[in-house]
């Protein structure tokens, strides 16, 4: 594993130039425009100050994205937490926030050493597609406040636009012109141009001057934390042997939470790129990242797919990109915190929601739908709503059983084809016999959830001699072994002949540990069906 990551860092800085590191420096100044406020929202939603958040986004871009598994990996405090960050605030309060950040982190650096960051393998990619299509939607939903100028309670979608019911929904018409004004900028916004300068940053930075310029009245990001080492952070001495026993399965949950985040928005961001994330180096870079964040006062990190999407837009090139943004942080919590506090929140919006636009797999949406792939369009719509109206644990849980379902369904399917003997086929002219007997095909796994069809599909040919051709058949369970053999003897007591042909060494190693064979005449299992033919025949 540390040879793999030396080898992949290697590749990266291969032909390393002033060139990329240009685009670099832009790549991160760009995820500050963005990471830095996200940072500061999330820690104030999770119900602690927003200084845990902005030392979190620090930290966390500088140890895990020089350790990262994938140069794109962008990480900082999420929303998939907050709930369970609120009820251990509530409970513990930040000390408890502290600790269950480093059990969180312990986690998966165990996870990471122990290879089990290939477990997001088993994952079907519909479900990613429907994943980052959730998160785009929940990102999205997210900014309709700041756009609008309005107010929500909750943390849900479903919970924000009930509460808009009860608390109106009065709209801020500078708010919204000016996230309007900052979409249709990033929309028309030159190609050519967006490759020097990323029209995020040129957006954020214009809007910014002239709400200093002119001095409209809009809602701003606001005052900025001034320290690293604030006088909340975890000290060795907290440590409590009755805190940490009550907090292993919230830190459990987070962690888990955290690895699926994290691992999804490799294998997204990965897949559109064309390089595949590190998994279990990535889950190491996590472990280390978080369980060093709590000692500087911050909250839980996760790669965010908002944040990652935002470095490969603006053309990052290599892991620098984000340890650039989390540099350009520290310099703007003590030079720029005048400046960056007045970034108006309906032009974060307006940026966001382009982001968000962008985040989705629409080539792979337009697929799905295109080719009618009924299963994976049925996988994709659960996780994305799933994912917007509960929770990713849940969408990521239910888009795995959807496609367990799907691919027994599809294993069930059987084909059955039922033949007269071609005697000009096995090289015989004539033969009185030949209309006594019939060839039934069958291809796919014999087991309980076709047992059905198997069953009816022989009964239709009561009245003859019957081989049965079973070289598609990779497997049989005892269910068809019982139908083979009521079969056999219903045929035999009706004096006709129950032939079986051509089957793998897997289906007789069944057939033998069944029992079945001691039930059978030792001639009724013969290797090829023309052979046998022509000796009867």
């Amino acid at each position: 594993m540390y040879s793999e990551f030396i080898s992949s860092l290697k590749k990266e800085f291969s032909g390393y130039s002033h060139k990329k590191f240009v685009k670099d420096l832009v790549a991160g100044l760009t995820v500050t425009a963005v990471a830095l406020p996200l940072a500061l929202a999330f820690a104030i939603s999770s119900g602690v100050d927003a200084a845990s958040g902005l030392i979190a986004a620090i930290v966390s871009s500088l140890i895990i994205g020089a350790l990262s598994g994938g140069y794109y990996q962008i990480s900082g405090p999420t929303g998939t937490m907050t709930v369970i960050l609120m009820s251990t605030m509530a409970r513990y309060g930040m000390t408890g926030i502290f600790i269950l950040t480093f059990i969180a982190g312990v986690v998966r650096l165990l996870c990471g050493i122990f290879k089990l960051g290939e477990l997001v393998n088993i994952i079907p990619a519909p479900v990613i597609v429907g994943f980052t299509s959730g998160i785009s939607i929940i990102i999205a939903f997210g900014q309709i406040n700041n756009l609008f100028g309005v107010m929500s309670e909750g943390i849900t979608v479903v919970d924000k636009l009930i509460s808009y019911t009860e608390l109106g929904f009065n709209i801020n018409f500078v708010s919204l012109i000016c996230g309007i004004l900052i979409i249709f900028f990033m929309i028309f916004y030159p190609k050519k141009w967006n490759a020097v300068i990323p029209a995020p940053l040129v957006a954020i930075i214009i809007a910014t001057v002239l709400v200093m310029v002119s001095g409209i009245d809009i809602e701003q990001v606001g005052n900025m934390p001034s320290t690293l080492l604030p006088a909340q952070r975890l000290q060795f001495a907290d440590f409590n042997i009755q805190m940490v026993k009550n907090l292993i399965l919230p830190s459990i949950s987070v962690a888990v939470l955290a690895m699926i985040e994290t691992l999804l928005c490799g294998a997204s961001v990965g897949k559109k790129i064309g390089v595949p994330l590190l998994n279990n180096q990535e889950l190491i870079a996590q472990g280390i990242g978080n369980m060093v964040i709590p000692f500087f006062g911050g909250i839980p990190s996760t790669a965010a797919l908002a944040r990652s999407s935002f470095a490969i837009n603006s053309d990052a090139q290599t892991r620098l990109a984000g340890i650039i943004s989390g540099v350009v942080m520290v310099i703007c919590m003590l030079f720029l915190s005048g400046f960056m506090s007045q970034i108006p929140l309906s032009a974060l919006a307006g940026v966001l929601l382009v982001t968000a636009w962008n985040m989705n797999d629409w080539k792979e949406i337009k697929y799905l739908f295109s080719h009618k792939l009924i299963s994976g369009i049925i996988k994709f719509l659960a996780t994305m709503i799933i994912t917007v109206i509960w929770d990713l644990n849940t969408a990521i849980f239910a888009g795995i059983i959807i496609g367990c379902i799907s691919f027994i369904a599809k294993s069930a399917a059987i084909d059955i084809d039922i033949e007269c003997i071609n005697l000009k086929k096995i090289g015989i002219e004539k033969s009185k016999n030949a209309e006594k007997w019939r060839i039934i095909y069958i291809s796919g796994p014999l087991f309980f959830m076709n047992a059905y069809k198997l069953k009816s599909e022989l009964m239709k040919v009561d009245d003859k001699n019957l081989i049965l051709s079973m070289r598609g058949v990779p497997l049989v369970d005892i269910t068809a072994i019982k139908i083979f053999l009521e079969l056999y003897n219903l045929k035999k007591e009706n004096g006709r002949e129950l032939i079986f042909s051509s089957m793998n060494r897997s289906v007789v190693k069944v057939f033998k540990q069944s029992g079945i064979n001691e039930h059978l005449a030792d001639e009724v299992m013969v290797q090829s069906v023309d052979k046998f033919l022509r000796e009867i025949l």
